[in-house]
């Protein structure tokens, strides 16, 4: 076999190898809500690309990040300083913006430093959704 025969041989390899990999990657993806549970701020959302023939699966309770704010209101006196939590509403058929964590995170979920209990990374099981598309809000 040649050189470059070789060099060839093992591009395809390589291409065809991180091919097969990346389908197991996901990093952010659109979704649309299928039902939320407002108790424990999760949703269970449908991936709206389809990358492959299959259609993509549900990803059950998803975390939905909510905002702590503070603010300033003067309301007839003084201002004043004020501090709020914003909790997540979705809809049924909301569309999400959805991103999968580096690592596993079920064991930071209590706020503590934990190591995961898996060695998996950009899996739609370590999925949070950080917004609303603006379709969704209009």
């Amino acid at each position: 076999m040649s050189k470059s025969n070789v060099v060839a041989v093992l591009g395809r390899m390589f291409s065809e190898n991180a091919a097969g990999h990346s389908e197991n990657v996901s990093v952010a993806l659109p979704c649309k809500v299928l039902s939320f549970n407002a108790d424990t701020l999760t949703a269970s959302v449908q991936p709206l690309l389809k990358l492959s023939n299959a259609e993509p699966a549900p990803i059950s309770s998803v975390p939905f990040i909510g905002q702590h704010f503070k603010f300033s209101l003067d309301i007839g006196n003084g201002l004043r300083e004020y501090e709020t939590i914003m909790r997540p509403v979705l809809k049924r058929g909301d569309t999400v913006f959805v991103v999968c964590a580096d690592a596993e995170i079920k064991n930071t979920l209590t706020g503590k430093v934990a190591a995961p209990d898996t060695a998996r990374r950009h899996s739609r099981n370590d999925a949070v959704i950080v917004g609303v598309f603006p379709c969704s809000l209009l």
